[in-house]
This record gives C-alpha cells, sequence and structure tokens, in this order.
C-alpha cells in the first residue's frame, strides 16, 4: 500500500519538531506546524523558517511560525499538504505501529466517506468518544470529536473551501470547541462523515493548554461557540448542556448563573463576524 498517498498534518507549540517523527511514531509523509511563542521564536522574529527533511523514508516538512492559535496551525497544514488522505494530530499523541496502512485501508473500503472519524485513546478524564462501529455522522453527534480523530479527503476539504475558524481553540480569543465547528462546517458544506472502530494511538498524559476550571470565561466562551454551532437555538443547547453536567460544571456558581453568563456569550458571538 503506497503510504505516500497519506500525510500527517501535526499542529505544535514550541517543539524540537525533528524529534517529534521519532516519538510520535510517524510513519507516513508529514508537515508539523511549529509555532514558536515568546522566547522560542526569536531567533526566527524576521521570516519564517521552513525545513525539509527524510527520516526512515517520509519527507517531514517542518513549518516554523512566530504565531499562535491552533486554528492558524492547522490551516497552514492544509493549505500546504499534497498528499490524497490528510490526518490531523497533535503533538501529544503516539502512533501504533501499523496505523497508516489502517487509514488508507478504511478509505479504500469506504469510498462513500470524505472524513473519516478514528480511535484515539484520551488520557484519563479527558474521554469524549469512542467509536462502536461503523456508521455516519449527523447533526446530532458531531460535536464529541478532537481533531486527532479526523482524517480527509485532502481534495474534498479544499474544493468545499473548509477551514478551520481561528476564533476558537487554544491560542485563539475562546477557548476550545474549533473541531466541533470544523466538522459544523463540513457538514453544512454537504461533505459526508463516518466513524470507525479503527484505532490509531493513544494521548500522552500532560495538562490542558486551555482549561482551567469552569470559570465565568469558561461558560462565557462557551455560548460564544454555541452562537456559531447552533445559532438561534443555542440558548436550548446551552441549557440542555448545563443541566446535563450542573453536577461537575455548575457547583461554584449554580446551575442558573452559569446559564446567564452562558447567555451573554451567545449574545456576544452575535456580534462577531467569522474568522
Amino acid at each position: 500500500m503506497d503510504k505516500k498517498r497519506l500525510q500527517m498534518l501535526v499542529s505544535a507549540v514550541n517543539k524540537k519538531a525533528l524529534d517529534l517523527p521519532g516519538i510520535m511514531n510517524i510513519e507516513s509523509d508529514a508537515i508539523i506546524v511549529d509555532q514558536l511563542i515568546g522566547d522560542a521564536g526569536k531567533e526566527f522574529e524576521s521570516e519564517p523558517s521552513d525545513q525539509e527533511e527524510i527520516i526512515k523514508g517520509n519527507t517531514i516538512r517542518i513549518l516554523r511560525r512566530c504565531e499562535k492559535g491552533v486554528g492558524l496551525s492547522r490551516n497552514t497544514g492544509l493549505f500546504n499538504a499534497e498528499s490524497e488522505i490528510i490526518q490531523f494530530a497533535d503533538d501529544d499523541i503516539i502512533y501504533d505501529d501499523g496505523y497508516s496502512q489502517r487509514i488508507l485501508e478504511e478509505f479504500d473500503a469506504h469510498p462513500e466517506a470524505d472524513i473519516l472519524l478514528f480511535n484515539v485513546k484520551a488520557q484519563a478524564g479527558r474521554e469524549t468518544y469512542w467509536n462502536k462501529d461503523y456508521a455516519r455522522i449527523s447533526w446530532m453527534n458531531y460535536g464529541r470529536y478532537p481533531a486527532y480523530a479526523i482524517c480527509a479527503r485532502r481534495d474534498k476539504l479544499i474544493q468545499a473551501g473548509i477551514k478551520y475558524s481561528l476564533l476558537f481553540g487554544g491560542g485563539a480569543p475562546y477557548m476550545n470547541g474549533e473541531d466541533s465547528l470544523f466538522l459544523h462546517d463540513c457538514l453544512k458544506a454537504g461533505l459526508s462523515i463516518y466513524r470507525t472502530t479503527a484505532v490509531l494511538g493513544h494521548e500522552q498524559q500532560n495538562e490542558s493548554t486551555w482549561f482551567k476550571g469552569y470559570t465565568e470565561k469558561f461558560f462565557f466562551d462557551r455560548g460564544v461557540l454555541y452562537h456559531f454551532l447552533y445559532g438561534k437555538m443555542a440558548f436550548v443547547w446551552g441549557f440542555r448542556f448545563l443541566l446535563k453536567n450542573r453536577a461537575e460544571m455548575c457547583s461554584e456558581y449554580g446551575l442558573f448563573k452559569s446559564y446567564r453568563i452562558l447567555l451573554s456569550g451567545v449574545r456576544h458571538g452575535r456580534t462577531i463576524k467569522t474568522q
């Protein structure tokens, strides 16, 4: 099977990028977008620095950028990709031997799928999904998947004009939700998304770069996100979300204060232009 059909797009921050192919067990071509923030970016202030290396027969392109924002990082990878199948990745995922072949086999077996969502084992306490069957993703269940679950036919994304929002995620104005919004936009564009039981790897133990507890910013940012995901129904889905998770999330502010903060985020979201 031709592994050159697959290209991994890694979003990294302040990493020794040349070490990542070995650490992550990358076994396909890859683009590593390494965002250099703070002191790490000083030597590259004048212009971006790009590098290409052949590691274990794979072409590894490193794009160093003095900028921040996970959406910007993923778009940089996507717009520089060339292969038939692209795989979004984070720098804290360790991939199993043979994962690249499993990806290509799944796409070959399912020509109806523009996008496939694979299993990657999250660290304890951060699990949001685990696929137990092959099935189509709909408006009812797209919101639980992280970027590192997503593989896609590159030309389908390009033809549909799909890209990541610059508003949400690490380094962006508002917390998380960029992956849900990406899949939302894919569905809106008519792309077919399926989940599959194939397992690719696991997440390393580390601290979240964005979650600092159930603060006012958490609820406000969730409201902004829900405006973009649900429009006029944001207030309904927002209340449902808080009601379902009230024991964990609303212990400090209470359900109704948390909801009022979320609603202020929804109203603020209406004033923001999509980026």
